[in-house]
């Protein structure tokens, strides 16, 4: 489709700039809107001469002015902000400068599209964002508490703390001289059971979700790997979009977790440095937790080989492979001296090329 009209949106919570290039005389024409409601935009935009496409980054307004252009029949991107070309000499920025640069880029096709999942399954993976968010603070509170009972000398010694029914008795009967110092910990102590609540909730309506047939089967297939249960199978598969197929090969999908090694390479000088750590970062930290279960030999437990029941022999094949390879790179790392966390790290990057194996299987 041939594009008479490109225009770049530079959208913001209380405002957007737009501009738009028409193709054919040149003319670029700017329009400010008092917020990023969709309606107002699209219809700026339809009333641009067609064929229209348009194009704004990614950014934390969302993917509402997205489908709601696509409803309109206007052809439209969502870009990635950090692949957006910008001149190192350039030393003025506005929100209208923006808007025309999107335009031009979009017609010189230098702009990087992000993939745009439906709206249940941004849902979804709302949800599952919400649980790492609760864990975060979890993991908080509970070293509050243990900071407060260590800085009275009452230190737990008695096997596994936090999950372990003795361990929360135990806390329970924790007291303090003071009454300012007893009421500080009731109300950390009650922080905590409440997070805890929380958290298990969320994870049992993961559970319930990753049982939904839209999910089920790819879910089913990443919990064929040591290491990937129900819940990081379900928010893993989330993170992706739901759509591991658009990446093309397994390096494309290393490439994108921020596993693959930056490098800076001028003329005989090549330097590889630490991993990029672009995507998402929970895809990446879920694939790290799972890969030091690698460091172990491989073997088929009852509950990973209730998980792989019923599941297709390729992919219980290419999770065994999986199970070998990875020890033997991490050994083989360990050897040469790495640190545990970068062999680690490497297991998880060669993990998820497994794991783009079995979901193409």
């Amino acid at each position: 489709m041939q594009t008479v009209t490109a225009a770049g949106l530079d959208v913001h919570a209380r405002s957007t700039e737009a501009a738009a290039i028409n193709v054919v005389t040149g003319e670029v024409e700017r329009q400010r809107f008092g917020g990023s409601e969709p309606g107002p935009i699209v219809g700026w935009l339809a009333e641009r001469p067609g064929p229209v496409r348009a194009v704004y980054e990614a950014g934390p307004t969302g993917f509402g002015l997205y489908r709601a252009a696509l409803e309109a029949g206007i052809a439209i991107e969502v870009c990635a902000p950090s692949k957006v070309p910008r001149a190192p000499g350039e030393r003025v920025k506005s929100d209208r400068r923006d808007a025309e640069l999107l335009a031009r880029l979009l017609l010189a096709g230098q702009l990087k599209a992000v993939a745009v999942p439906d709206a249940r399954t941004e849902a979804a993976r709302e949800l599952a964002r919400a649980h790492d968010d609760v864990r975060v603070d979890l993991m908080g509170a509970r070293h509050r508490v243990s900071k407060q009972l260590l800085r009275h000398g009452q230190v737990y010694s008695d096997g596994s703390t936090w999950g372990s029914a003795r361990h929360r008795q135990w806390l329970a009967a924790r007291a303090f001289a003071d009454p300012l110092s007893e009421l500080a910990y009731s109300e950390a102590l009650a922080h905590v059971d409440a997070l805890t609540h929380r958290k298990a909730v969320l994870a049992e309506r993961l559970s319930r979700l990753a049982s939904d047939e839209q999910w089920s089967p790819t879910v089913a297939r990443l919990r064929c790997f040591r290491g990937i249960d129900t819940l990081t199978a379900m928010m893993l598969h989330l993170e992706l979009g739901a759509d591991w197929q658009r990446f093309a090969t397994p390096a494309r999908l290393m490439s994108w977790l921020g596993l693959t090694p930056s490098l800076h390479q001028s003329g005989e000088s090549r330097t590889q440095g630490a991993i990029t750590k672009t995507g998402s970062m929970l895809a990446r930290r879920l694939l790290v937790e799972a890969a030091w279960h690698y460091g172990r030999p491989p073997r088929i437990g009852a509950a990973l080989r209730g998980r792989q029941a019923g599941q297709p022999e390729a992919v219980i094949a290419t999770a065994w492979r999986a199970q070998h390879r990875l020890h033997r790179v991490h050994h083989r790392l360990r050897e040469r001296g790495k640190p545990a966390n970068v062999a680690t790290v490497a297991c998880a990057r060669e993990l998820a090329g497994f794991l783009w194996a079995a979901t193409h299987c």
